[in-house]
C-alpha cells in the first residue's frame, strides 16, 4: 500500500494567506478557493469587493485542477483549440486558467483556484499560495 501526503489545515490557511497578500499587493479583488485531491473543498476566501460568482468559479476551476491533476488552463487551451466536445466532461466545470494542482514528489495532495481578475493574473496569485507552503 502506498503512503502519501496530504493537505493539513496548515497548509490550507498557509495558501490561502499567501494568495490573498500576493492578490492585496496587486490591489486585484478575487476569491481563492483550496481543495483535496477529490476536488473537495477545504477552505475558501472572498476578498472585500469580488464578485459572488467568483466564490463558485474559484471552486470549480480549483476541483477541476485537482481531479484533472493538471493546470486547468490546459483544459482552456483544448476547447479553444478546437476540442469542443471537452465541454460535455463530467465532473468538471472549470475550464479556465486558474487553477493549479498542489504536487509533492509526483502526487497531487489537491489544488488552487482563483477567480476575479485576467485568467494569468489569477494563475499568478495560485502560484503565490502554493508557494506558501515551499512547493
Amino acid at each position: 500500500m502506498k503512503t502519501k501526503p496530504v493537505l493539513e489545515l496548515a497548509d490550507v490557511k498557509a495558501i490561502l494567506n499567501a494568495a490573498e497578500a500576493e492578490a492585496a499587493k496587486n490591489n486585484w479583488v478575487v476569491s481563492v478557493a483550496v481543495v483535496d485531491d477529490g476536488g473537495n473543498l477545504l477552505g475558501m476566501i472572498r476578498r472585500d469587493g469580488a464578485a459572488p460568482v467568483s466564490a463558485s468559479i474559484c471552486v470549480a476551476k480549483a476541483r477541476t485542477s485537482a481531479l484533472g491533476r493538471r493546470d486547468s488552463k490546459g483544459y482552456e487551451d483544448m476547447i479553444n483549440g478546437g476540442r469542443t466536445a471537452f465541454l460535455s466532461v463530467p465532473a468538471i466545470d472549470g475550464l479556465l486558467e486558474g487553477g493549479l494542482p498542489v504536487m509533492k514528489d509526483g502526487e497531487c495532495l489537491g489544488a488552487v483556484g482563483v477567480s476575479g481578475v485576467k485568467s494569468n493574473e489569477d494563475a499568478q496569485i495560485a502560484k503565490a499560495g502554493i508557494a506558501g507552503i515551499g512547493l
